[in-house]
């Protein structure tokens, strides 16, 4: 079979798809209140793509290459009866992976049905240990304790956890070596991620920005670490060894060093519009074409134009005038 590659021989590897655009957290790089606040109007139940339309259009993109699939949001464990797609989607010949992000508020009960389900990873979304200062950042009441406890619980099923911790100055670099040691100590992966200018609602600008070489160097002061090669092309994680051990850390740096020269990953937001960029202006609508009685065909065609036209690679053009004039899709509605 012929590799589907865009203009630039990047193939589509990868698909993240969003389940939903509702989240239970307010993160003020993410979804800020002021902005998403009690009369936001999120997409009705009739706009979102069903789980039958996702399993279909999974197939599709799995047929054309896609090799691992990735549930985000919003928050995807809000999506009533996620597990049912998990369990589907994980019937896919060809597919060789799946996973979902998550801010693990709903972690803890959920955690056993999601492995019952055929899940393989999951990634949590915890920027704070210390107590009141996560309560801050998510914006929602929610304590860190509470994040910790579908964490473990997570672990204790099987699952396969990441961390991720959006670091940005002012807001929490104070708990880059804190959270360093914990899941350190509980042999979790953290990654770190440099603050980004997804959406347009997040009041991004570059000296916020911690980049993968100050906390490098921050973590290189308490720990001796040690290179991981890379486990497959288009990996996007910059990966790390605790010496002497096993457990990992990793850097997330689209901003200090763009890795779209080696972008693998296609988005299908939760309407059902295709994007090949998650710093993307403008979408491509397959649910329309869904909905219009369009064959496997016809929609299989029209993937292939999509990803075989791309030439993204905004993180390689970025400049502080880009970020700031440039409209964008909001994270909370392409998935991260």
């Amino acid at each position: 079979m012929t590799v589907l590659t865009d203009r630039l021989g990047r193939p589509m590897h990868d698909l993240r798809i969003s389940v939903t655009d509702r989240c239970n957290f307010r993160c003020r790089y993410c979804m800020p209140r002021e902005v998403f606040g009690r009369d936001f109007a999120f997409m009705p139940k009739e706009q979102l793509l069903s789980f039958e339309e996702i399993e279909r259009l999974a197939k599709i993109f799995v047929a054309l290459g896609v090799k691992k699939i990735r549930l985000t949001g919003g928050e995807p464990l809000l999506r009533k009866n996620i597990t049912f797609l998990i369990e589907r989607l994980t019937q896919i010949d060809g597919l060789e992976d799946i996973g979902l992000t998550t801010n693990g508020v709903l972690l803890e009960k959920f955690a056993g049905d999601l492995k019952n389900a055929g899940l393989n990873r999951i990634n949590v979304s915890l920027d704070a240990l210390d107590e009141k200062l996560c309560q801050q950042i998510n914006d929602s009441g929610v304590p860190s304790t509470h994040i910790l406890k579908g964490i473990h619980k997570a672990k204790e099923v099987g699952l396969n956890i990441k961390i991720n911790m959006v670091v940005k100055k002012g807001m929490n670099e104070q708990e880059i070596l804190p959270m360093a040691e914990y899941f350190k100590q509980h042999d979790i992966p953290l990654r770190y991620i440099e603050f980004m200018d997804v959406g347009s609602t997040n009041g991004w600008d570059l000296k916020n920005v911690m980049t993968k070489k100050e906390i490098y160097t921050l973590l290189s002061a308490h720990y001796e670490l040690e290179p991981v090669d890379p486990s497959y092309i288009g990996e996007v994680a910059k990966r790390y060894r605790y010496k002497g051990t096993n457990t990992e850390v990793g850097f997330i740096t689209s901003v200090s060093e763009s890795f779209c020269s080696t972008c693998t990953r296609a988005r299908l937001a939760a309407d059902g519009k295709m994007y090949t960029c998650l710093f993307a202006t403008d979408g491509f609508d397959l649910k329309q074409l869904l909905r219009s009685g369009a064959d496997d065909h016809k929609l299989t065609e029209t993937i292939m134009q999509i990803w075989g036209a791309r030439t993204d690679r905004y993180s390689d053009e970025r400049t502080e005038e880009t970020a700031r004039n440039r409209k964008k899709i909001e994270m909370s509605y392409i998935g991260g």
